[in-house]
């Protein structure tokens, strides 16, 4: 085991996520509880001045060094967390101060790696350390991401990704797994196992986030896309073969799928089925209905179809996602 003490310097400013910057340190500090032989991780706020920082959560933090201090350091990893702002329309936008993206770029030349958590990859990427990479982050800001930084490879659904010395990680909570990897990167996966185990945690989830995207939120301008969108949603025990929805629509199936493509980015078959997904997901969660009856009520027409399409865009079962998200009254 290491004798030596890994220096982590998680990035403070205004308006950032909370849990993004307790959730790691609480990770980091069970590695020399549970390994008493090892060094493990000495960990540091840094922020632009020593001022308290508030947080979205209105809780103040305190940094531990400013960014200059911190400067001087040899830093193993460098945490950087996100911040989101709310339009008036519900829509969550990462926030990127350029400020801040300057002090990660200098930084992170000096950390051994890097590593986003949650909206943090926004930052990460303003400061071109995910360009020609491969990376994450919360699902409900991927296509920002994808739109804002083009030479980035958005993967929505995973919980963390590594790509060489950059890591990035997924939504909010997943802070807690992708710290969890870095320490198996660290001292190996007995000793993240054993870290896992008193925060109560699997070491690796199951499944990526996509379980918890909702992929039925308002993203066509086109109001013959939305009319059909809602009509899907009033008709989804019904086949909603391509041909019925053509001739809701009055167009030819050629017509309606190069329409579908164009606004959502599927065909309207994967549509449907990702609206019959996300309905089932939601009785599933909220109801005792049984499978049969989540069949019936969403449209599958089978068990097995249900069950086939959970696999293909949550890699879970019907069962096993309702035994993990049950929502329990008491």
């Amino acid at each position: 085991m290491s004798t030596v003490e890994r220096l982590v310097v998680i990035v403070l400013f205004e308006g950032v996520d909370l849990l993004d910057v307790t959730g790691p340190p609480e990770v980091f500090s069970l590695v020399r509880r549970e390994v008493p032989e090892t060094a493990g991780y000495r960990v540091v706020l840094a922020a632009e001045t020593p001022r308290p920082v508030t947080t979205a959560a209105g809780v103040r933090v305190l940094p531990d060094i400013t960014f200059d201090e911190v400067s001087a350091k040899s830093i193993d990893t460098l945490l950087v967390p996100g911040s989101v702002e709310i339009d008036s329309r519900r829509r969550v936008h990462a926030l990127t101060d350029p400020a801040v993206v300057a002090r990660v770029k200098e930084l992170a030349g000096r950390s051994r790696r890097v590593a986003s958590v949650c909206v943090g990859a926004h930052i990460l990427a303003a400061a071109g350390l995910l360009d020609g990479k491969r990376a994450t982050t919360h699902w409900s800001t991927a296509q920002q991401l994808a739109a804002d930084h083009p030479a980035v490879e958005v993967d929505a659904d995973p919980i963390f990704i590594r790509e060489g010395d950059v890591w990035t990680g997924a939504g909010i909570s997943a802070c807690l797994d992708l710290s969890l990897a870095l320490v198996a990167d660290d001292f190996g996966e007995a000793v993240a196992l054993r870290v896992a185990r008193q925060l109560v945690m699997y070491l690796k989830r199951p499944s990526g986030q996509s379980q918890f995207g909702v992929p039925l939120e308002p993203v066509s301008t086109t109001r013959r896309v939305e009319d059909l969108r809602h009509h899907i949603m009033r008709n989804i025990a019904e086949p909603l073969t391509v041909a019925d929805l053509a001739e809701y629509a009055h167009l030819s199936e050629r017509q309606l799928t190069r329409v579908f493509k164009a606004e959502l980015g599927m065909t309207p078959s994967a549509y449907v089925e990702s609206a019959r997904v996300e309905m089932a997901r939601n009785q599933l969660e909220s109801t005792d209905a049984t499978l049969e009856r989540v069949v019936s009520a969403c449209g599958f027409g089978t068990t097995d179809t249900l069950i086939r399409a959970f696999r293909r865009r949550l890699n879970t079962t019907p069962t096993e996602y309702r035994r993990r998200f049950r929502a329990t009254s008491g």
